[in-house]
């Protein structure tokens, strides 16, 4: 019988009145049943969380720096076992759960880098001009209040660990929600969190109910929400409260360019392996995997059909088989989602060149051409292992194509032209480009994020540090500088 997985109140375990189940997408076995804060423990996470606030930014930059290194160091070594819950509660395959362990290593580790070298101070003099003679400028950086942490549900550790690990490296205290499709992960985090000496209340994983969330959001004592998910709920929560400090990172619809110069076969080959990947990996679950390829007629003819044995190629079936590629998607609603957008293209005129069927949460690896600009697929975020074809002539039509998208997450330009690579850089609207490669590359220490509705602010261990703060000034008066 499985036991129920409390959750971390304050940097301890406790239980609710209720609990909710969590099902493998792949055969709907149970996976953990999960305790429910009840009102009066969400309140008192955040109470402890606003008391401690002042004597958490205080704590000495070793202390916060040691716990991160604690919980980097912890993660590697159950990193078998944390990978098959991934897997488990998620649906995602071994291989990519493994790789997602990995990803939270580092960025514990990360962090705890950040934690040594963080605010040190900038000093300004400010007797440029008369008045500021004998006066001298110190910038700091200091917390901006308790960050209430939204996690989603495709990265379960991951995108957990980069709400949580950049809080406690700047001394914020954090209130972490996993996502309700998949709170054991970010459970995990808690149990690896309490073993250090962090003070209590500088933290708390609270499996709250989204229908619950409202009252959270609003809470005037949680001054920063990070939140990853998708825009329309992204964006609900920042026009509810527009005096809160909010970083938004949202959805995507990435684009693969391939230009004309990539053409040697070995050129194609690669481009059209990463792309068959990344297009499928996750399930297709990623805000960064490839959904659109942008390619030029020049070499359009000799690469889709390497796409589309290369997304053939790819192994579907059980996640917790090492040999799977690509999993189900995290629920049955999902992949009908993605069958509905399928089909819909196809009814307006794409031509289906591979894929487009559903067996219950699991979606076959899709690639499909000639899909109609004004269709859902090709305006919106799939979220599955959908992707779309399209000819292009040309560098400006090819990024002006990428730029036609309401979304700006990462673009991938597959070319060997450095000059092209520059204009790339300066021409298309999106958080990263990233060259010789697809969209779906990040580095957990790189600034990430997006433009237009693929959210605000930057994630990536430093960058979110600086979201969670501001700068105050300490001006030295009376110097002999």
């Amino acid at each position: 019988m499985t036991s129920t997985h409390a959750f971390w109140l304050a940097g301890r375990q406790a239980t609710g009145d209720d609990t909710f189940d969590v099902t493998s997408p792949w055969d709907n076995r149970l996976v953990g049943t999960v305790a429910v804060p009840t009102d009066a423990q969400i309140e008192e996470a955040v109470a402890a969380a606003h008391a401690v606030r002042d004597e958490f930014a205080a704590t000495p930059a070793h202390v916060r720096a040691a716990a991160l290194d604690h919980v980097s160091r912890r993660l590697a070594e159950r990193t078998e076992e944390i990978a098959r819950l991934i897997s488990a509660e998620n649906g995602k395959p071994l291989k990519w759960a493994r790789g997602e362990v990995g990803r939270a290593v580092s960025v514990f580790r990360f962090a705890a880098e950040e934690a040594r070298r963080f605010n040190g101070g900038e000093a300004q003099r400010l007797d440029t001009d008369a008045g500021g003679t004998g006066r001298l400028a110190l910038t700091r950086r200091f917390p901006r209040g308790t960050v209430l942490g939204i996690a989603p549900f495709n990265f379960p550790l991951n995108l957990c660990a980069h709400k949580i690990a950049p809080a406690i490296a700047a001394g914020a205290p954090i209130i972490l929600k996993p996502a309700p499709a998949t709170p054991l992960s970010g459970l995990v985090l808690g149990e690896l969190l309490a073993e250090t000496d962090l003070p209590a209340g500088s933290w708390s994983v609270l499996p709250v109910p989204n229908d619950r969330m409202p009252a959270l959001v609003q809470d005037e004592r949680l001054p920063v929400i990070s939140f990853t998910g998708s825009d329309k709920v992204g964006y609900a929560i920042m026009d509810s409260v527009p005096r809160k400090h909010c970083t938004l990172e949202l959805g995507g619809n990435g684009a693969a360019v391939v230009l004309a110069d990539y053409a040697s076969d070995q050129d194609l080959d690669w481009a059209a392996t990463r792309i068959a990947t990344f297009s499928n990996y996750q399930g297709g679950q990623s805000c960064i995997s490839v959904q659109r390829v942008i390619a030029d007629a020049s070499v359009y003819d000799r690469l889709v059909p390497r796409i589309v044995a290369a997304v053939e190629a790819q192994t579907t079936g059980d996640p917790a088989d090492d040999t799977t590629d690509v999993g189900p998607l995290v629920s049955e609603d999902a992949a009908r989602r993605v069958e509905g957008w399928v089909d819909e293209a196809v009814r307006a005129g794409a031509q289906l060149l591979t894929g487009g069927k559903r067996d219950g949460a699991s979606y076959a690896p899709t690639v499909l051409a000639e899909v109609p600009a004004d269709s859902t697929l090709a305006q919106e975020e799939v979220f599955g292992p959908v992707l779309t074809l399209q000819r292009v002539d040309g560098e400006a039509a090819a990024f002006g194509t990428v730029n036609g998208s309401k979304y700006g997450l990462q673009a991938g330009v597959f070319t060997h032209d450095l000059q092209a690579a520059f204009r790339a850089h300066r021409a298309l609207e999106v958080g990263g480009v990233i060259i010789g490669d697809v969209p779906s590359y990040r580095a957990d220490q790189m600034p990430y994020g997006g433009v237009k509705q693929s959210g605000v602010g930057r994630e990536g261990v430093r960058f979110a540090m600086e979201d969670y703060t501001y700068e105050r000034v300490l001006v030295l008066t009376g110097l002999d500088l």
